[in-house]
């Protein structure tokens, strides 16, 4: 892809690490400006136990060629985000991964057993957050752009727990929601999913390192189909270069149909395809995996909305 995205300014909220951080590396490497924002900066880390920092982050994607600019914001607060974007000004590209919940999803519990107050701060950073962003952000948004809300997954599934479930398909709906908002704009908007992501946290869930990684299968045999998070970042980066992504405003897309749409390699030159994996291996789980389509979106993705009084129900 080259210097496709040259000139092209870029807000990725939540570039702390994981997927954040693998889009900015990613649109850096296609030649943008990327504003990296998040909590974490050095002293002052957000996840217990995490090292990494915004400022890494930036200093990754000036050195794939890009231009990274570190940004402290926590985007639960409107009044510093909104100052983060007087300072972007006009830009191109909104990726919304802001997400740090890691340590508050209780898997194996029901709704009613859960420590209700993780419950709803999973809500105000995955949810809240990405509506403070957007309605910040959007205004300063050029003709052209595109919104990208990261999420996980891109089926009508159950995703394991009640508040992951909840927030992961509500960020779907908000790049459904936006696609409609922004029409007039020429902005377009999409949700986009990793496949099993090889992100820092994993790692180190797993007991592995990048270099290792493959010695985890032996415990979750699934994880070889996995992804570094630079591979979603080159499929948003070619989303975002594409001339014709209004064919897309929407929906959401997987990152192995992406890079099989767009020729988009890993960092080691494989192409994962986790869903490919799930089919062959596992394929009661593919068999209910309703892909979120035209069936889905029905009537409200392909008739504009009418409000009482104008011919609306």
């Amino acid at each position: 892809m080259s210097k496709a995205l040259a000139g092209k300014v870029a807000v990725v909220a939540g570039a702390t690490r994981g997927a954040g951080r693998g889009i900015a590396v990613a649109l850096g490497e296609a030649g943008a400006t990327v504003f990296c924002t998040g909590r974490s900066v050095a002293g002052a880390s957000a996840m217990a136990g995490r090292p990494e920092t915004i400022h890494e982050t930036a200093e990754l994607v000036t050195a794939r060629g890009g231009r990274g600019v570190a940004v402290r914001a926590d985007h639960t607060d409107p009044a510093q985000v909104a100052a983060l974007f007087e300072q972007v000004g006009e830009f191109d590209i909104l990726v919304n991964d802001i997400w740090g919940c890691e340590d508050l999803v209780q898997w194996g519990k029901k709704l009613w057993e859960i420590d209700i107050h993780n419950g709803l701060t999973m809500i105000d950073r995955a949810i809240k957050t990405h509506i403070i962003t957007s309605h910040f952000g959007l205004p300063r948004m050029r003709r052209g752009g595109l919104v990208v809300e990261i999420t996980d997954g891109d089926a009508f599934y159950y995703r394991g727990n009640f508040l992951y479930d909840l927030v992961k398909t509500t960020v779907i709906r908000m790049a459904f929601g936006l696609s409609q908002e922004l029409k007039d704009r020429g902005i377009n908007a999409v949700a986009v999913t990793p496949g099993f992501l090889r992100s820092e946290w994993m790692l180190n869930h797993f007991g592995v390192t990048e270099a290792n990684w493959r010695d985890a299968t032996a415990k979750a045999p699934e994880f070889i189909a996995s992804e570094t998070p630079l591979f979603v970042g080159r499929c948003i980066a070619a989303l975002a270069a594409d001339a014709d992504v209004a064919r897309r405003n929407g929906r959401v897309y997987a990152s192995w149909d992406l890079a099989e749409d767009y020729g988009v390699n890993d960092a080691d030159g494989t192409r994962p395809h986790f869903y490919r994996w799930v089919q062959q291996h596992m394929p009661a789980v593919a068999a209910g995996w309703r892909k979120l389509d035209d069936t889905f979106y029905g009537y409200w993705g392909k008739t504009p909305y009418q409000a009482p009084g104008e011919g609306g129900g």
